[in-house]
């Protein structure tokens, strides 16, 4: 082989290589982008077992919530949450985890969720639509991707229930509730605790959420109303909207409620 042939079959052999290594990267970051494709997100379930699913079930939004390592979810009525294992090839687990225990109405919707949920071992995302299967047969549930709920947190929201309090709510707030005022682009909030005026920060992730450090007035209130309300919003960490329903979550269980105004 003369030194000519030689050096073109080194080039090529160059070429080969670093195509070999660009596909490589490219299927790298195809499955790195995989699992960012459906955790941190919010999914509302839409079929199950090859069935349409309403919009509301017991007057709630059927749903999925993934992280890394961390599920919750909702047929309609109890909250359902557990350990999660989730691959980049598609492959994910689902632990049986812990529910909250209400009756309601409707329970079949759950039932099914909560049973396919287990059974699923892996998924796929097309469209915006997030499907769980059982390896290669129909799929056991299909979800349609939930836009980031930080936006529709803007507006004004009234208080209409918070957990805790020993009295009755209206005798907590017997003239007027406490009030929280959005503003999602300066990621601001401000209202009326009943009493005083007050302003703060407030950060999303998901559905996660956190407050900054309340700014009041200082008038003197009667009764409990203020300091409840302040205290219990330190305790919020995640929070989820359906319809014109804001609800603040502490771990598991809901501490407060707002109607949209």
């Amino acid at each position: 082989m003369n030194f000519k042939n030689f050096a073109i079959l080194a080039i090529l052999s160059i070429g080969l290589g670093s195509c070999s290594v660009v596909n490589k990267k490219s299927t790298d970051q195809s499955e790195n982008s995989s699992t960012s494709a459906v955790v941190g997100k919010k999914w509302q379930l839409i079929e199950i077992n090859g069935q349409a699913v309403a919009d509301q079930i017991n007057g709630k939004m059927p749903y999925l919530q993934l992280e890394e390592k961390r599920y919750s979810a909702s047929g309609g009525c109890n909250g359902i949450g557990g350990d999660l294992v989730i691959s980049k090839n598609g492959k994910i687990k689902f632990a049986q985890g812990m529910s909250t225990m209400m009756a309601c109405p409707d329970m079949s919707i759950e039932q099914a969720l909560s049973k396919n949920l287990i059974a699923a071992d892996n998924y796929t995302v097309n469209n915006g639509i997030l499907s769980l299967n059982k390896a290669k047969m129909a799929p056991l549930a299909k979800f349609k991707l939930i836009q980031d709920d930080k936006q529709q947190l803007s507006g004004t929201w009234e208080l209409d229930y918070i957990s805790g309090a020993r009295i009755a709510f209206d005798g907590l707030y017997p003239d007027r509730k406490p009030t929280m005022i959005f503003d999602a682009v300066s990621g601001k909030v401000n209202g009326n605790s009943s009493c005083n005026n007050y302003n703060m920060t407030f950060k999303t992730d998901g559905n996660s959420i956190s407050f900054g450090p309340i700014m009041s007035t200082k008038m003197a209130c009667e009764g409990n109303g203020e300091a409840t309300f302040f205290s219990t919003l330190k305790k919020v960490n995640t929070y989820s909207i359906s319809e014109n329903t804001l609800t603040f979550v502490m771990g598991d269980i809901a501490i407060m409620r707002f109607k949209r105004k």
